[in-house]
Formats: C-alpha cells, sequence, structure tokens
C-alpha cells in the first residue's frame, strides 16, 4: 500500500479529484496519510478534515528565515513517511535537500503541456493568460517527477484539452482542470502505486504501455 502526501495551498480540487479517486477504487493500492498546506485558510485542508485524512499547516511566514522553514517542512514530511509526494497546487519551493531525498517519488500537477508555457513565473491563471494571449489552439497538462528545476523533471502523462473561441482564462482553467488534470493526476498515482513507471536517463516509461 503506498503512503501518499498532498501537499496544497489553496482550494484543493486536485486533492478532491485524489480523495474521490481512492474512494471510488480509480486508485488503487494507495492511501492519502496527510494533507500539508502552506495557508491555513486553505479549503484544502477543510476537504482533508471531512474525509479523515491529517491535516498540517506549515508555512514560512512563521519562521526567522527560510533555512529554518525548509528544515521544519521536511521534517514535518518525513513524520508521515511518505511514499509518494503530490504536489497539488503547492506554491513553495521544494527545498533541495527534499527533491534529493524523495528523488522520483514527488510528482507536480501543471496545467499546460510541458515545455510550453511553464518554469518561473508559470502557474495557476497566469498560464492560461499566456495561452491565450499567445493564440494556441491547443492547451492541456502535465503530471511530471520533480526534479531541483521549475516544471523539468521526467514527464508520466499529459493530456490535451482544445482552446474554445472566446474562452477567458477562468473558463479555460475550468476546462483543463475538468478534462485533463482530474484525470491524469489519480492515473499517474494509480500508475505508480501499482509499479507500473519506471525512471531511466530522465525518461518514463509505462509499464504495459498505457499512455
Amino acid at each position: 500500500m503506498l503512503n501518499v502526501v498532498v501537499l496544497v495551498s489553496g482550494g484543493g480540487t486536485n486533492l478532491q479529484a485524489i480523495i474521490d479517486a481512492v474512494e471510488s477504487g480509480i486508485i488503487t493500492n494507495a492511501k492519502i496519510t496527510g494533507v500539508i498546506s502552506n495557508n491555513k485558510n486553505a479549503y484544502a485542508l477543510e476537504r482533508a478534515s471531512k474525509h479523515g485524512i491529517p491535516g498540517i499547516c506549515i508555512s514560512p511566514k512563521d519562521y526567522a528565515s527560510r533555512a529554518e522553514f525548509n528544515e521544519k517542512f521536511l521534517e514535518t514530511v518525513n513524520e508521515l513517511q511518505p511514499d509518494l509526494i503530490v504536489l497539488a497546487g503547492f506554491l513553495v519551493v521544494i527545498p533541495p535537500e527534499m527533491t534529493a531525498k524523495y528523488q522520483n517519488r514527488i510528482i507536480n500537477i501543471h496545467p499546460s503541456l510541458i515545455p510550453s508555457f511553464c518554469g518561473t513565473g508559470y502557474y495557476g491563471l497566469k498560464v492560461h493568460e499566456a495561452a491565450l494571449e499567445r493564440g494556441v489552439k491547443v492547451v492541456g497538462a502535465t503530471v511530471h517527477f520533480v526534479d531541483e528545476g521549475t516544471d523539468t523533471g521526467p514527464i508520466i502523462l499529459q493530456k490535451a484539452v482544445e482552446v474554445e473561441q472566446g474562452d477567458t482564462p477562468k473558463e479555460l482553467q475550468l476546462r483543463v482542470m475538468e478534462q485533463a488534470e482530474w484525470k491524469i493526476l489519480p492515473k499517474a498515482i494509480d500508475l505508480i502505486a501499482n509499479d507500473k513507471v519506471k525512471v531511466e536517463d530522465g525518461r518514463v516509461t509505462i509499464i504495459g504501455g498505457s499512455e
């Protein structure tokens, strides 16, 4: 049974998608053992509580230095003994000590088809604003492993979503969530929980050929 810890900063819609997938059996061989947020007012913590999942708030604002926060943050994560850490809209930079310790055991959902509209400054609504400004016809979402870069780790799954005429950034954001993020994030967790994801030379192979 894979112990999954979810890190989230806001409303937790991707967290809810994971919870629903575990409870419905879409994700097998995995359980959510804890949710960590940097924001005490994050609705994600309430979602966790409703499903009997321990929720913890740890914020950089409560520490004198980022180094002190990073140390406490890593300690908090370690206490939950995760096999897999899922970044589901977590807006805090992951300390290098953590990416090193949990190499190929941290995944992130990003609301674009990497390498488009990713890297520093591209998060949340900003991604969709940039896509519409560029006039692209297809957007989507990517689940990838987290390394020391920003959105640079090995790609696990991607799903495309069509841009519709007259889309606003918020409309596009919601469609990408519904059609891509909430589908491929649970799917990636299920694949990892069932030993179907291998990483070699910075590339992911899905055993059994699932896309």
